[in-house]
């Protein structure tokens, strides 16, 4: 059975968008263009970007299309920027999130482990690498991935250079191989 069309089609009809009424003034526009220079999560970049756009007179469907988000997502920004009156409403609350599996490594441990020379422990080496490290630690009990390593390492404050080589002068008892270019006769 096929259905007549009575000369009303739905091609045309836009949703009504619900963001007519932003609250959003132009204090509030300049306060978010000022955050959003300074915003350093692209999280909150995002929310802060999507409600500028809807401030400057974009719809909310557009604002979200634009920044690659939800509409209803635009929304509750506006919401929450419009409880608060403030920008820090759309930053991130800290969460629990997932526990730790590793708890015996701690920044005391690592200190500990990385204070040992690696060649007194039997290793060809001068100095810690995180596989290397995370070899040693798995051998007295403490399996971790090199990557949740670096992690720990970085939290603790622990940042990799590379070894340098220090030139010093040679021992005045030791014999030189070679004289400095001011000595050498001519």
């Amino acid at each position: 059975m096929q259905r007549e069309s009575r000369g009303c089609s739905l091609e045309g009809m836009q949703r009504p968008d619900h963001f007519s009424e932003t609250w959003l003034d132009e204090v509030d526009r300049k306060r978010l263009a000022v955050t959003l220079a300074g915003a350093r999560e692209a999280r909150v970049y995002r929310r802060l970007e999507a409600l500028l756009l809807v401030a400057e007179g974009h719809s909310g469907a557009e604002a979200a299309r634009r920044c690659r988000v939800n509409r209803s997502s635009v929304h509750r920004w506006l919401v929450q920027s419009r409880a608060e009156h403030e920008t820090t409403a759309l930053i991130d609350r800290p969460r629990s999130g997932r526990p730790r599996l590793h708890r015996p490594l701690t920044a005391q441990r690592l200190a500990a482990a990385l204070a040992r020379d690696p060649r007194r422990c039997g290793y060809q080496a001068t100095s810690w690498t995180v596989p290397l490290l995370a070899h040693d630690l798995a051998a007295k009990g403490i399996a971790v991935s090199p990557r949740t390593l670096r992690c720990r390492l970085h939290e603790a404050g622990y940042r990799w250079k590379r070894p340098r080589y220090v030139y010093v002068q040679r021992a005045e008892h030791l014999p030189h191989m070679w004289t400095a270019p001011d000595s050498q006769e001519r």
